[in-house]
């Protein structure tokens, strides 16, 4: 049969459907979004800010859906109180108390009027510089400026140990917002990290570090490649598990200081 005849009498993609479950959980009730997705493989369990996903392939039942979110209930109840922790993290507000996140912990804020937005740390406070005239922008530039230049300090340390073992340095490093990932290695050598890493303790960060930099060594991950971390970062599984636990939390905290709450006029 010719191409073009197959696409005409093709059945239209089906498409993904959705509604809500009611769960009791931890003493009160919480909603699961459900969604029947023609892509899926396999029943999965999901959470994010936005809160719990359940997503059923083609042919799984309902029953099969509640079924497997009660089994899982326990995760569940885990996953979303690690959000809520996160949202106990306030927008930031000019003049307001607030706290910002780095290095596994929370920094009180206190607020300047400056010629021009920065971000300075000293004795366990971050100072807030702005202009009087400063808008959203100007603050979600200096947080970007001032994470990134954290994280770039930290690299700064940590690299120098790690490259006499290596075949070559990365070509660069570069910090930005990962959805799901923490690190990436690209085929030319080029280095990405999440800019979240620098919210949560440093020697997970340092992990995500040593695990990129040995794919220098194996592009994979073999069992060659999990022996060159090993040698270099004894303690990798423990960090693994801070990101287990702690991962979504740190992401989430970083999407929240991204989309600070509109500033007073001054």
């Amino acid at each position: 049969m010719p191409s073009f005849l197959h696409r005409l009498i093709a059945q239209p993609p089906r498409v993904v459907e959705r509604d809500c479950v009611r769960l009791h959980l931890d003493g009160r009730e919480i909603e699961v979004l459900r969604v029947r997705d023609p892509r899926a493989r396999r029943i999965k369990l999901s959470v994010d800010e936005r809160g719990a996903r359940l997503t059923l392939p083609p042919r799984a039942s309902l029953v099969a859906g509640e079924r497997f979110l009660h089994e899982h209930r326990d995760w569940l109840a885990l996953q979303l109180s690690h959000y809520r922790q996160a949202d106990s993290l306030a927008p930031l507000q000019r003049g307001q108390p607030g706290e910002l996140p780095l290095r596994g912990e929370r920094l009180p804020v206190h607020w300047h009027e400056s010629r021009y937005a920065r971000i300075e740390v000293e004795d366990g406070i971050a100072h807030l510089h702005l202009p009087v005239r400063a808008g959203e922008p100007a603050l979600r530039r200096a947080l970007k400026d001032f994470y990134e230049a954290q994280a770039r300090a930290d690299v700064g340390r940590w690299l120098p140990k790690y490259l006499p073992s290596l075949p070559r340095a990365p070509r660069a490093v570069r910090y930005k917002t990962m959805s799901s990932q923490w690190g990436s290695l690209a085929p030319d050598g080029s280095m990405a990290l999440d800019l979240a890493l620098v919210l949560g303790r440093p020697s997970a960060f340092e992990y995500v570090l040593v695990h990129e930099l040995c794919h220098l060594i194996q592009a994979n991950h073999s069992p060659a490649f999990w022996h060159e971390v090993e040698m270099r970062f004894p303690g990798w599984r423990q960090e693994r598990d801070y990101f287990h636990q702690h991962g979504r939390q740190l992401k989430a905290q970083l999407r929240r200081l991204q989309s600070v709450e509109p500033l007073p006029p001054s």
